[in-house]
């Protein structure tokens, strides 16, 4: 039972993933970076990262607790791999660039600046 509920989540993000509205990123923001489940987590990170539009990229960025910056290392490195993966780098260098130079958390900052020095090594 649970297989078969994990793979309806999977499809569910999957489908949020491919459409390009800002309503797939507010339903991936709102219910799958705020899950309990670290795994329903890196899923939903590691889509919004794929859609790498501006406002998917700052959820995974700018946002405490989510993406970079989640909690569980396995979500945080998951994000930070999918990052490094994309093909067009440029709105996640400028979100990261903003990130270090304008947010309010210090440990959001410094996790933008790491990825920032990943990102400019690959």
């Amino acid at each position: 039972m649970k297989d078969n509920k994990n793979r309806k989540i999977r499809n569910i993000i999957e489908a949020l993933c491919l459409h390009e509205d800002a309503d797939s990123i507010r339903v991936l923001e709102q219910m799958g970076t705020n899950s309990s489940d670290d795994e329903i987590r890196e899923l939903t990170a590691r889509a919004l990262v794929r859609k790498n539009m501006h406002d998917s990229l700052a959820v995974t960025i700018t946002n405490k607790g989510k993406g970079i910056n989640d909690m569980s290392t396995v979500v945080a490195m998951s994000t930070i791999n999918e990052l490094l993966a994309l093909d067009n780098k440029d709105e996640a260098l400028k979100i990261l660039s903003d990130t270090v130079e304008m947010h309010s958390d210090e440990e959001v900052r410094e996790n933008a600046r790491s990825v920032k020095a990943l990102m400019a090594l690959s």
